[in-house]
């Protein structure tokens, strides 16, 4: 809450006060000011700017985790594929990855 919207709301208040009351105006306002703040100071609150700061690194980790997920499940998808192919299958296709082609020789 900015001190616009603070001083905004300490006039209402004053103005919301019986006749006897608001006669002391200046001092009661002064001290709804006070309170306000003090009370606004204790519950911890952020700034716009730093919610939206905080809001942008929260979608950013939110994009970043949608690509990890995709990922995690093509892998288990790859893994689920192996584990059903037959023992003989598996270990041709192991070996055919492991296997490196021989580059030819430029004698």
């Amino acid at each position: 809450m900015n001190r616009e919207s603070i001083e905004s709301l300490a006039r209402k208040l004053a103005a919301s006060l019986p006749e006897g009351l608001r006669a002391i105006g200046s001092d009661v306002e002064e001290n709804f000011r006070a309170v306000l703040k003090g009370s606004l100071a204790r519950m911890d609150l952020v700034t716009r700017e730093e919610f939206e700061v905080q809001e942008a690194v929260l979608m950013r980790t939110r994009e970043k985790l949608e690509v990890l997920e995709a990922r995690l499940a093509t892998f288990e998808t790859r893994q689920r594929e192996l584990a059903q192919q037959p023992k003989k299958t598996r270990k041709s296709v192991s070996k055919k990855k492991k296997t490196k082609k021989k580059k030819p020789s430029a004698d």
